[in-house]
């Protein structure tokens, strides 16, 4: 029989990303449970290395650091691009090809260059979300959402590479979507509905 998922009894929660968009995401899908949210930069945290191999390993590392650090309880995400084509890259080095400046338009541009003439545009975007207790104890949940590489970039919203991606059966890409509607349907929601259901709703 699987473990029954801790609950989240917690006030307080540590969101540990340098990330703004990612920030702002998660604040907005934790917003109905009314619990303070502090970024890992407001508390001055570092970035740790994230020396994982797959997106479930460097969210539970990312989280657990922050724990540690904090000695409150921290979600971390890690989440990416991963192009067909490309065997899944740029995958978990999604943030690192766009380099210390966070250079997303580059990054696109290097996706585009790597896929230029090939006919397998399909992508995905994919999410694990860690949340972690004082105690060290995480629970840790996934989710994807599918689409293909589009050229151009279309749109000014959402961050990263929501621009080049247009999600299955629709005609908007990530950033061209209304927020409510990518928040609806994306891959971090997709994840935080799992992490919602297990440890922030019932007994």
């Amino acid at each position: 029989m699987p473990n029954t998922p801790r609950k989240f009894r917690e006030n307080v929660l540590v969101i540990a990303s340098h990330n703004p968009g990612k920030i702002e995401e998660i604040s907005e899908l934790l917003g109905p449970f009314g619990i303070k949210i502090i970024s890992a930069a407001t508390l001055g945290l570092s970035e740790p290395a994230e020396t994982g191999i797959t997106f479930k390993e460097n969210a539970v590392l990312k989280a657990q650091k922050a724990t540690r650090v904090s000695n409150l309880a921290s979600l971390a995400d890690d989440s990416g691009l991963a192009v067909s084509a490309l065997n899944g890259a740029p995958g978990i080095f999604s943030a690192r090809w766009a380099g210390p400046n966070k250079d997303f338009q580059g990054a696109m541009q290097r996706v585009e260059n790597r896929i230029t003439g090939q006919s397998n545009r399909h992508a995905k975007f994919v999410c694990a979300l860690s949340l972690c207790w004082p105690d060290e104890y995480c629970e840790t949940f996934e989710g994807e959402v599918n689409g293909s590489i589009v050229w151009p970039p279309r749109g000014k919203l959402g961050f990263g590479y929501d621009p080049i991606f247009l999600p299955d059966g629709n005609t908007e890409t990530f950033g061209e979507m209304d927020p409510d509607c990518k928040h609806a349907m994306s891959h971090r929601a997709v994840a935080f509905k799992k992490l919602v259901n297990a440890c922030f709703i019932g007994e």
